[in-house]
């Protein structure tokens, strides 16, 4: 998932909140073969090519059936989606992600998929499609969080290279040696977000929301530890919003100028960086009393109403699974497939810089699981976001505002 996936996966959320469920796919039968339709938006706007290349490889393997495909970007796929479940002329197999899977599950238009081999998948990113110990998507790509570190700045600082057993005080050990603000060297950047909040919420043992999500969870010592650490940051080992902190481009600037020692950031800027002139590599962001990586997905499921159920979970294996699909994806470079077969990813991790590209994986070990905020997300996630923008820049006190801000969030929580 790119960033404007992240971006707009709450949007999704709110747009699925009315869907129906009733009517059937949109498929059937020619001749003894079978016809089933597939709608997505994860080739829009440049692999539209690399996904019918996988399809026509699984027509040839299955030459009984015959799949047709429809694109829409995500800005409009689901609202084309909710339309379509509310007709009932969805496809047999569609496109969900991490922000819409919680709310169609719950409307019932998603089938349980049988006799899935667990064992294909990264089982962090599979078990994000299950609900009540059925599986009801297959993920077919994922991108994620990881520490990006300037190599050169770190031999030069005399300090150990970070690796995936790093806690937060290793990071902020190294970051105070890092830090050399006469050269304009910031040993750290971390976004002061809603975003990293959550995420960082449970890498110090907590959680943001209540388990059954209908109230915060964030006012708690991992809540107030969590602010105090992003917040903490701001002015000290990294830049603040004064020095120009959260504006477009200025973190990749700055590691891109030499002048960042770590950042944390997402694998989808490795194709951005280009090459630099000094050495760089990433691990696994590091975790207070546990891991937990931000990890966003996309997958297939089937409709619940498709006639040709077998036919669709066939081709929704072949699409998240196959050797075909990672060769095509890897090739294109188009997002990575949540595969467990580390064989079949050898072009990747051998790719060259950076280095440890195993990090990208091992961080699907323990993954952040993002909170279903209902229709008000965005409003949430502003006010979080700001709220830790009162606290970086000495205006507010911890202590005094996630319990204030925990009280609006349960206020939105619908």
């Amino acid at each position: 998932m790119n960033k404007k996936l992240a971006a707009t996966a709450a949007l999704a959320v709110a747009a699925l909140a009315t869907v129906g469920m009733s009517g059937c796919s949109a498929s059937g039968s020619d001749g003894g073969k079978t016809t089933i339709t597939y709608s997505n938006f994860i080739s829009n706007g440049g692999n539209e090519k690399n996904l019918a290349t996988i399809v026509s490889a699984f027509e040839k393997a299955n030459p009984d059936i015959t799949v047709k495909v429809s694109t829409t970007d995500y800005a409009n796929y689901f609202t084309k989606l909710q339309t379509d479940l509310s007709a009932g002329t969805q496809s047999d197999v569609f496109d969900v992600d991490l922000g819409s899977y919680g709310n169609l599950q719950a409307d019932g238009v998603l089938a349980p998929l049988d006799g899935v081999d667990a064992k294909a998948y990264r089982t962090s990113v599979l078990d994000t499609y299950k609900t009540d110990g059925k599986q009801y998507g297959l993920p077919t790509s994922f991108s994620n969080v990881v520490l990006f570190y300037n190599k050169d700045l770190f031999d030069k600082a005399g300090v150990k290279y970070p690796t995936d057993s790093w806690t937060w005080a290793d990071e902020e050990a190294a970051a105070k040696k890092l830090t050399d603000k006469a050269a304009g060297v910031w040993g750290d950047y971390q976004p002061i977000t809603y975003n990293e909040y959550y995420k960082t919420v449970q890498q110090a043992g907590g959680s943001f929301l209540t388990k059954d999500g209908k109230k915060s969870a964030f006012d708690s010592d991992a809540g107030t530890k969590a602010a105090d650490w992003l917040a903490g940051k701001s002015g000290v080992t990294m830049p603040s919003a004064a020095d120009g902190a959260g504006t477009p481009d200025f973190d990749s600037n700055l590691f891109k100028d030499g002048k960042l020692a770590m950042w944390h950031t997402g694998i989808w800027m490795f194709s951005t960086l280009g090459k630099l002139p000094f050495g760089w590599d990433v691990a696994v962001e590091p975790g207070d009393t546990q891991k937990a990586s931000a990890t966003f997905s996309n997958a297939v499921a089937v409709s619940n109403d498709s006639k040709h159920k077998d036919a669709a979970q066939k081709f929704a294996t072949y699409l998240s699974s196959s050797k075909t699909m990672v060769d095509v994806r890897l090739k294109a470079g188009w997002e990575l497939p949540a595969i467990s077969d580390e064989s079949l990813l050898k072009p990747y991790l051998t790719a060259g810089t950076p280095e440890n590209r195993k990090a990208v994986f091992d961080s699907l070990e323990h993954i952040a699981t993002a909170p279903n905020l209902g229709s008000n997300s965005q409003k949430i996630q502003d006010d979080v976001t700001n709220a830790l923008g009162e606290i970086a820049a000495g205006r507010s006190k911890t202590a005094d505002t996630i319990p204030v801000t925990a009280k609006q969030v349960d206020a939105l929580l619908k």
